[in-house]
Formats: C-alpha cells, sequence, structure tokens
C-alpha cells in the first residue's frame, strides 16, 4: 500500500503539473492535492500509528469514522429499544414531557412482555379518579432529633456538581426546582453561587474533598461548614460515601475543566485534575460518625442530615445501623445510588463491576433499617435511572420514600448522550466548561422544560398510584409490582424480597439466616 501510495503521488503530481504548464487554472488542483500528499507522506514516516504508517493518507479514514461511530449508531443504526445507558424510547420520553409535547404511544408495547425481568404494576379494581388524589405529595424528612425537617418533593434533581456540570446548566437546573418546588443536590463540588441564585432549595452533598468546607489540607472545616449550612436555601446535608458508578474511588474532576472559580468554590489549587480521597478523614469508626452527625446538625441548626451510599460490603452498612441504636444517633435520611448509576467521569471497571444493583441495594437498606427498628426515623432517597412514572413506582415497592434523578434532568436540559461528558467536548453545554459550548444552553428556557419533566413525571407516577388504589407514596409497598423471574413464572417483589420483621435484627435468636453472618461481622468499633 505504501508503494501503491507513492506512485499514486509521483504520477499526481506530474499530470497536475503538466496541466498547469498548459493552462495555469489547473494549480487549483495542485492546491488540492499537495496537502493531501504532504500528510501521506507524514503518515509514511511517523512511528505512533501503524494503521496510518501502513496504509498513508486511506488510514486516516479508520479514525474518522471511528470518531463519528456513536453518532452514527445513534442516529441511523439504532432502533427505539436500543442504545445504552438509555435507550431512544427512554430519552424521548424525556424530552416529550419536558416540552410539554404528546407522550402518548400507539399500537402497544414495543417491549416482549415474556421477557425474564419484565414488571409491570398491579393495578386495582378499586382504582381512585385522578382528580381524588394529590398529584403533588410531600414527604416529611426528618427523624424525632431534626429541629427543621424538611417536606420533599416525590422526584428531585440528583447529586451533579458544578465543575462536572457547566455553570448555565446548574443555573437552569437551580431554577426549575424553584419553579417547581422540588430539590436540587449540589454534588460533591461544592457549594457554587450558581446553586444559590435561582433560590430553589438545595442538598448540599459533602463528599470526601469537604469542597466548601475544607481547610488547605484538604480536612473538614466546621467554620466554613456552619457559614454555608446556615444558607436559607440550604434545607438538608449529605454526607456522601460513594456514588454508584464509581464507589470506593472518589470523585474525579479533569484538569481541563478546572477553571479559578471552581477551584475558588471548591477551596483548592488548579492544574491538576481534582481527585477525591476513596475515604472520609472526618471519622474514621461508625462510632465516630454518630458524632459527626451530631456536629452537623449542630453546625446546620439542626437541618436534616442523611447519608449517601452504594452498598458494597453489607457489614458496614450494618456497622453504621448498630451505632444508631447503640447512641441513639439517628440519620434522617439515607440515599441509596445503584452501581448502575451514572457520572462524568470515571474508571469502565468501576462504572460495570463495583456496587450493588439499585433494587438488591434499596431492599437490603430498607430491610436492615426496619430490622434495626429505626426505619421509622429515617427516609430513604433512591437514586439511579429513575425517569419515568414506573420508575418511581418500582423504588416505592422496593423500599424508598422520594427518588432522585440526575440523567433524567440532564436530558430535560437537552442532552443528546453523545457520551462526552469526561471531555469537555459536550456539545450540548451540559457537561463542559468551554465557553463556546456552554453558551449555546439558555439557562431561562431549560430551567421551565425541567420543571415541566419533574411535574410530568410526578403526576404519571400518581396516575399509576391512582390505578392501583393507592392515594399516597407512602401506602406503596411490594405487592404493588411484579417481575417474571423465568417463562413461566411470576412473582411480586414481596416474594422476591421478603420483609424483615421489625426489631429481628436486635434479637440475636431472630436473626434470619441470610443476615447471621454480616451481623456477626459488623461492628460499631469499625468499617
Amino acid at each position: 500500500m505504501r508503494k501503491v501510495f507513492v506512485v499514486f503521488s509521483i504520477t499526481s503530481l506530474a499530470i497536475i503539473t503538466l496541466l498547469t504548464f498548459i493552462n495555469w487554472k489547473s494549480i487549483f488542483l495542485l492546491l488540492i492535492f499537495l496537502p493531501l500528499i504532504i500528510m501521506g507522506f507524514y503518515d509514511m514516516f511517523q512511528s505512533k500509528k501503524t494503521i496510518r504508517r501502513n496504509f498513508p493518507l486511506l488510514g486516516r479514514m479508520r479514525y474518522l469514522l471511528e470518531s463519528i461511530g456513536p453518532e452514527i449508531r445513534q442516529y441511523f443504526v439504532e432502533t427505539d429499544l436500543d442504545g445504552t445507558p438509555f435507550n431512544r424510547l427512554e430519552r424521548s420520553l424525556v424530552y416529550q414531557r419536558s416540552k410539554k409535547e404528546t407522550d402518548s404511544h400507539p399500537f402497544g408495547t414495543q417491549l416482549d412482555v415474556y421477557n425474564i425481568g419484565y414488571q409491570w404494576i398491579n393495578h386495582s379494581i378499586k382504582a381512585i379518579p385522578f382528580d381524588q388524589i394529590d398529584m403533588n405529595p410531600r414527604v416529611k424528612i426528618g427523624s424525632s432529633q431534626c429541629e427543621k425537617p424538611y417536606f420533599s418533593s416525590l422526584y428531585n434533581i440528583s447529586a451533579m456538581s458544578y465543575g462536572s456540570l457547566s455553570k448555565n446548566a446548574i443555573i437552569a437546573l437551580n431554577a426549575g426546582a424553584k419553579q417547581g418546588g422540588f430539590y436540587h443536590n449540589t454534588g460533591e463540588g461544592g457549594l457554587s453561587p450558581y446553586h444559590l441564585d435561582g433560590g430553589g432549595d438545595i442538598v448540599w452533598n459533602i463528599g470526601t474533598g469537604y469542597f466548601s468546607c475544607r481547610d488547605e489540607d484538604g480536612n473538614f472545616s466546621y467554620e466554613h461548614f456552619e457559614k454555608r449550612a446556615h444558607f436559607e436555601n440550604v434545607k438538608m446535608i449529605e454526607i456522601k460515601f460513594s456514588q454508584g458508578a464509581k464507589p470506593g474511588h472518589g470523585g474525579i474532576l479533569p484538569k481541563e475543566k478546572v477553571t479559578d472559580e471552581i477551584a475558588a468554590i471548591r477551596l483548592v489549587g488548579r492544574g491538576k485534575d481534582i481527585i477525591s480521597p476513596p475515604t472520609h478523614s472526618a471519622f474514621t469508626t461508625p462510632l465516630e460518625l454518630m458524632d459527626f452527625i451530631k456536629l452537623l446538625r449542630k453546625g446546620s441548626g439542626g437541618k436534616p442530615i442523611g447519608m449517601k451510599i452504594c452498598i458494597g460490603n453489607k457489614s458496614e452498612f450494618l456497622s453504621i445501623c448498630k451505632a444508631m441504636v447503640q447512641t441513639q444517633t439517628y440519620f434522617d435520611f439515607i440515599t441509596v445510588d445503584g452501581g448502575e448509576g451514572g457520572t462524568g467521569a470515571a474508571p469502565i471497571e468501576y462504572s460495570d463491576h463495583v456496587g450493588m444493583p439499585l433494587r438488591d441495594a434499596l431492599a437490603f437498606v430498607y430491610d436492615s433499617l426496619k430490622g434495626f427498628g429505626i426505619k421509622e426515623e429515617i427516609k430513604i432517597i433512591c437514586s439511579g435511572k429513575i425517569i419515568s412514572g414506573f420508575d418511581i413506582i418500582k423504588t416505592l415497592a422496593t423500599g424508598a420514600d422520594l427518588c432522585n434523578s440526575a440523567r433524567g434532568m440532564m436530558f430535560a436540559l437537552g442532552c443528546i448522550q453523545a457520551l462526552e461528558c469526561h471531555s469537555n467536548t459536550c456539545p450540548t453545554g451540559v457537561a463542559t466548561q468551554d465557553p463556546k459550548l456552554v453558551k449555546g444552553l439558555v439557562p431561562q428556557e431549560k430551567s421551565v422544560r425541567v420543571a415541566r419533566f419533574q411535574q410530568e413525571t410526578v403526576k404519571n407516577a400518581m396516575d399509576l398510584m391512582a390505578s392501583a388504589g393507592i392515594r399516597h407514596p407512602d401506602e406503596v409497598d411490594r405487592s404493588v409490582v411484579s417481575m417474571r423471574v423465568d417463562r413461566t413464572k411470576i412473582q411480586t417483589f414481596a416474594e422476591t424480597y421478603p420483609e424483615l420483621e421489625t426489631g429481628c435484627l436486635l434479637d440475636e435468636n431472630a436473626i434470619p439466616e441470610t443476615f447471621k453472618y454480616y451481623m456477626k461481622k459488623a461492628s460499631v468499633e469499625s468499617f
């Protein structure tokens, strides 16, 4: 192929040179072909890429096609049910609801209802008319120790940091939360002005990097925390242990996305990737964690204190439960993230193979709290691939009290699942710090779409509840949803995940067999 290219180049140059002597206008051919020939000879002698070295010029087509492969698949190859993490039907649902377009579906389902894993809601003959239920129910978050409980919407914005998302995206999300009356989680990247300017309710997520509440050495700073925790917009505080996309890894913000402003907000330096530590330094044992809860509760003036966790070692979560019971210090809420959760940047091994999937984790957390007799004190928030009313019902049926969504809200902002969140080249201006791309996202327009999407999703969830004869999210239990476990067998969630008896984990003789090993390992003295 190299010889063919050399012969072609020499021949082309000879012909073009001859034509130029005959007609000077042929010089334009030389202006076209000469750069191509130079590129080809460069390919022949460079040593980094074998394809280009062996197939000069022509080899470049391979890299071009590879670079536009995702777009070709998304726009020309995928069917409605293809595409990951979200298929075309799921993405279209968000776009339609955010724009308040028709979201009805013609001619029946495209799903194979006999596939293993297919799920549905068990409707009731005693269905409730839609106009007889509250289409915007509130869920009280606050244990008996909480002085300032928060009444939350059923569906809220999950943790996404400024830095990972653009300032225009954050502004639009928070303004949408204000319009719709739901909360906006800051993500672990700190409390930025863009989270506060819109006036929406805020859940301040504090991760292992303690961004916006850290000293120069990266340790937790009570002084910085207290100052910000008293902001009126900040309604709850969330201690982040792990997130589903990269549990046990810590957060990553590539240095290309670290501006002077982001560094100032996070109280860090510039010029290198910002990587959160994988573990907290403010506490090292479950008992110390209880002291940290008390400290945050005091510093925030009695606001709800929670934790966000992707379940890994079950014994570690049970250790936290044991510490809560022993000290009678309770979280006000626990956010459960599934291993299938999303992120701006994570090693693929972590995204694919670390962390318990959401439904299993949610059932485990609910059963653990119930088994220790403390579920009434603590609300469970669920996050991870929740974009429809049925997604909400499934999580409520498994054990959640309310839900968060990150990628659903990103779709409402205009995200097209270009999968460029980590490269600072997001074409929709959502997950980039490039000013040329960010300016394409107009917060005044997108905030309305965020509010519409949330409102329509909650409404559809409440419609489903009404069809099942249920008036409030608190009434949803594991009997409400069924799942096909093989081609001829069906189980409700209650059969798949049998509930523990209240308080059974407090009695050594009543501990279920499936919990005995983990309970034996669990200790308040260490994780």
